[in-house]
């Protein structure tokens, strides 16, 4: 195995507008991976904007000023290319991956939305692209078992006014009172060149990428004034678990117990990240040796634990399980805690040793492509400040010993510290007080 994380070559540049470019080249195939990412996602997002930011990951694909609404996509799939888009609370990116014949087409399409969608951008397309989102919360969250769970935890880890209280689907109230003015002005503010990391990664050479970037990007003129994130780096201590049970139309009970933890990218995250492992990977892991093999409290398939990649806060370390047949909600919380505080005493060396298989199986995997390349690359552009932290990432993971993993849970994973959400069933008692609930709002 390689001792670097990351044995490609990494080659940047910053053009005069502030845009932030970064090549890793691999002639290898006849393929690039380009990667744009912006700083801004649900964080960044005032009072009255939620949702914004998700928003615009539909709005990038439906025209520009020199690009037809739709053309977009049918322009890189007709090239023999993949695209797609992403938004979390950190930031939005956009992707697409084609024949490295094609890079120059991927850059000036990147370049044109990022400078041209603002005067193309008319009412019609923002009405469509508003419903589109509502019926994305409508298959994705809200009429699907489960689907709400990132919705409710969040509130429950992080209190009102805190830049990661809010999901990104936002609020489907503030997305339909905004005006066409304020949504532009929120694009001219994020979308610009001193706030993005393009790169590229693949069949292409550094000279060629920097000279392609300030070619289409270098005219793109920056935002002078880009309001920072509110600070999240500190939350509270309240000094006693929050706790949330809904009833509602699911197969089976379930739980989720969620700590926040440490930021993406710190020493204290990658200590979380082989905790979750040991905990949650496989069939291998203490949740399911416990609780699936175990005492078969928990379907095997439901149980899970994973960190969630935020850098600028406590990211949120999240342990599940959905019950067996017959076992209560309870009864499924309480083998689930068991599991969890049992971590504090200590995990042994193969346990160690599995999760470290696993994560470095998992981050090649990642690397495997050239599209996984640029996007770890932009991430840890945008995120750390230097694509070439990418190289100490895996030897950090590997580096995690059992003492340090003992003594964060011990740290970290406090009951009075600790949100728990659980779903129930609905029984038939509680579907008819529901329904004459809605019979006499509906009369009221």
């Amino acid at each position: 195995m390689p001792e670097t994380g990351y044995p490609w070559p990494i080659e940047t540049t910053r053009l005069a507008n502030g845009l932030r470019v970064v090549v890793s080249e691999d002639r290898s195939a006849p393929v690039v991976a380009v990667n744009l990412w912006y700083d801004v996602g649900s964080r960044h997002e005032p009072d009255g904007q939620t949702g914004f930011a998700h928003l615009f990951e539909h709005l990038m694909f439906e025209g520009s000023v020199n690009v037809a609404k739709t053309e977009h996509m049918q322009l890189v799939q007709g090239s023999g290319g993949s695209l797609n888009a992403t938004t979390n609370p950190d930031r939005t990116n956009y992707f697409e991956t084609l024949p490295s014949e094609h890079l120059e087409l991927a850059l000036w399409l990147e370049a044109d939305r990022m400078g041209g969608l603002v005067p193309a951008l008319t009412q019609e397309t923002l009405d469509n692209q508003r419903e589109v989102v509502k019926n994305e919360r409508r298959q994705r969250y809200e009429n699907v078992p489960y689907g709400d769970a990132w919705l409710r935890l969040l509130p429950l880890l992080y209190p009102p006014g805190h830049p990661y209280h809010h999901a990104t689907i936002g609020s489907m109230a503030d997305l339909n009172a905004a005006d066409l003015a304020t949504f532009q002005a929120f694009h001219t503010t994020y979308y610009a060149p001193n706030n993005a990391v393009l790169t590229v990664a693949g069949d292409a050479s550094a000279e060629e990428v920097f000279a392609l970037a300030e070619r289409y990007f270098g005219r793109l003129v920056p935002q002078s004034d880009i309001p920072p994130a509110p600070d999240g780096r500190v939350v509270p201590a309240t000094g006693a678990p929050v706790r949330e049970t809904v009833t509602a139309d699911v197969p089976a009970p379930r739980v989720y117990l969620a700590h926040r933890t440490h930021p993406f990218g710190s020493p204290g995250y990658d200590v979380v990240t082989m905790l979750a492992t040991v905990l949650g990977s496989g069939r291998g892991s203490r949740l399911y040796q416990r609780l699936a093999d175990g005492a078969r409290l928990a379907q095997p398939e439901s149980v899970g634990a994973f960190g969630v990649d935020l850098a600028y806060a406590p990211a949120p370390l999240i342990v599940t399980a959905t019950a067996r047949d017959g076992v209560p909600a309870d009864r499924l919380e309480a083998g689930l805690v068991e599991v969890l505080d049992g971590l504090a005493d200590g995990v042994t060396e193969a346990e160690l040793d599995r999760a470290r298989a696993l994560l470095t199986t998992a981050w090649w995997r990642q690397l495997a492509s050239v599209d996984g390349r640029a996007d770890i690359l932009g991430r840890h552009a945008v995120q750390l400040g230097d694509p070439a932290r990418a190289a100490d990432r895996l030897p950090a993971l590997l580096a995690v010993t059992a003492e340090q993993v003992s003594t964060l849970a011990a740290e970290l994973l406090r009951p009075e510290e600790r949100a728990t959400l659980s779903y129930l069933p609905e029984t038939r008692e509680t579907q008819e007080a529901q329904e004459t609930e809605e019979t006499q709002e509906s009369v009221s």
